[in-house]
């Protein structure tokens, strides 16, 4: 067959589902063997950029590879922000592009960009296909790594000659992989310390966002007793409405579930890694930290835990369950009272009916509109910090931001994936006005699949978040505003429909309307960032700290 077959051939074997992505004429052979296709759809889109979120977001939303697929040279340099997306959230995503002939060219250097070195910094494994036979090998190796803990994003590339020449190799049958345990002394080690803490709270990440993981900290949760926050990235890994939930760590620091952190002990910080935006400080001398992950941890000035339990979670958490007992005796009447304080200073301005809304207002009414297996996908700007403190999910996997590279115009992009991966399943996107310029054509492509989708857009006319950081830098207000265009306008002339809420009071009908709805909804809805000047902290912080 032709290497092209193979490759599709692999890809199917590998289980593939969707490739995302726009083909160019580098392409036109694999494409030709997708159209034979009867298990991989073909995603069209608008932008490379936009396919790479997409195949990341399938990829964070299963568990398994997505995929992507562009052109040489400007196609596949369009990846590169994509790239670093996913290899930084820990989102298993295969990107495959195409070249120019590697065996003889008559066009010399013509669109000809060293990709694979490119990529390399930015991946797992960066490789050319340089014989049709080495397909089924080079292809397993990039789902084992990109796959594996910690997922990420692996780029192959088929260039134009190879793709068309003979290849008579077969596929290789995926192998099952059992992930190592942790060591049983070292289990022990862990709940020594949790036994002997005072004021333990566990810290919930973007790797305990993981199939199995969640069933096994609500046990330990449920055990023990022990109060926990969780990261931006870990949202939803335990329903966030119940008793022992304290909040998420929005911020670094300064914020009222940082009263509780500066109060605790010992954290038992599971799923998180460096790369994600730091929950707390660590100091030395200061609080203890117990590393649960499937790797061990990257120190730095600010993350240098004492016990590191590495192995598989869920299988950590079950024999640490086990371990610690259910006598703790630790004191969490001071946690009671902050979580207390907490859930009252966050909601004071749920039904705030200032126009244009207010932050907290938004957030509430997305959240009534929702329900609790909905899907919510942001962009990134100030909102997603609003989000991330009082939006409270229910369910893993249901309100995806990124606070890895903190993208801006993947929000969009996110939401087409999922509805694509959970069609049954309500899903809505808030994007800032200016995250979703930067890919605001996608919304042709769900409309040309027929996705029920309601897209958010937040218009204030500027960054609001670089303006907020501004201010709070002392600096004039100086090249952060922009105009826009008329919204409602622009999402008719894609097909989709548009709303412009004019009152505060309409927002929640209008949102419960448009998840009912067919098709694609666009609501433009002006905002009021005064709130930001406040650094989403109010005073009643200090007091909630003194309790």
């Amino acid at each position: 067959m032709k290497a092209s077959d193979l490759l599709v051939k692999a890809l199917e074997n590998e289980g593939v589902e969707y490739i995302f992505g726009i083909p160019g004429e580098e392409n036109l052979d694999f494409l030709n063997s997708l159209k034979d296709s009867t298990q991989i759809k073909l995603v069209l889109t608008r932008h490379e950029q936009a396919a790479g979120f997409m195949a990341a977001t399938y990829g964070r939303l299963t568990g398994k590879m997505g995929v992507c697929l562009s052109t040489l040279g400007p196609g596949a340099t369009n990846f590169v922000t994509a790239a670093a997306y996913a290899q930084l959230g820990g989102m298993p995503m295969l990107m495959i592009a195409g070249q120019k002939p590697i065996k003889k060219s008559k066009q010399g250097r013509f669109q000809i960009v060293d990709v694979v070195d490119l990529m390399r910094p930015l991946t797992k494994m960066s490789r050319q296909i340089v014989n049709g036979n080495n397909i089924p090998s080079l292809v397993r190796e990039a789902f084992r790594f990109g796959e594996e803990e910690k997922p990420g994003a692996v780029y192959l590339e088929l260039p134009e000659d190879i793709a068309s020449e003979e290849a008579d190799a077969t596929v290789f049958t995926p192998s099952k992989v059992r992930r190592p345990g942790a060591d049983s002394k070292i289990i022990e080690t862990a709940a020594e310390r949790i036994r002997n803490a005072k004021r333990p709270l566990l810290l919930l990440a973007a790797a305990a966002n993981r199939k199995r993981v969640g069933k096994a900290i609500e046990d330990f949760i449920e055990k023990t007793g022990i109060y926990f926050f969780g990261t931006q990235m870990g949202l939803g890994v335990i329903d966030e409405c119940h008793e022992h939930f304290l909040g998420t760590a929005a911020l670094s620091d300064g914020d009222y579930v940082h009263c509780a952190i500066e109060r605790a002990d010992l954290i038992i910080n599971i799923g998180h890694d460096v790369v994600e935006k730091p929950p707390f400080f660590m100091e030395e001398g200061g609080k203890e930290v117990i590393h649960i992950n499937f790797s061990s941890a990257q120190v730095d000035d600010v993350y240098f835990p004492q016990v590191e339990v590495i192995g598989d979670i869920a299988d950590s958490i079950r024999k640490l369950t086990e371990a610690v007992g259910t006598d703790l005796g630790c004191d969490n009447d001071y946690f009671k009272r902050v979580k207390e304080d907490v859930e009252r200073n966050l909601t004071n301005k749920d039904d705030d009916p200032r126009f244009p809304i207010v932050p907290q207002r938004f957030v509430a009414d997305t959240r009534r509109a929702l329900p609790e297996d909905g899907i919510l996908t942001l962009d990134n700007g100030i909102y997603k910090v609003w989000y991330a403190r009082n939006y409270k999910a229910r369910q893993p996997n249901t309100l995806l931001l990124d606070n890895a590279l903190a993208t801006m115009g993947a929000g969009l992009a996110s939401a087409i994936a999922s509805k694509i991966v959970h069609p049954e399943r309500k899903v809505m996107t808030v994007c800032g006005d200016g995250g979703f310029m930067m890919n605001s054509q996608e919304l042709e492509t769900a409309v040309r699949w027929g996705l029920d989708l309601v897209v958010v857009v937040l218009r204030d006319n500027a960054y609001g978040m670089i303006k907020w950081k501004q201010t709070g830098m002392g600096f004039d207000n100086f090249g952060l505003d922009y105009g826009n265009p008329d919204f409602v306008k622009y999402a008719e002339s894609y097909g989709a429909k548009g709303v412009r809420v004019e009152s505060c009071e309409s927002l929640l009908p209008i949102l419960k309307a448009a998840l009912d709805d067919k098709g694609v909804t666009l609501i433009e809805l002006p905002v009021d960032y005064s709130e930001n000047e406040k650094t989403l902290i109010e005073e009643l912080r200090e007091k909630t700290c003194l309790l």
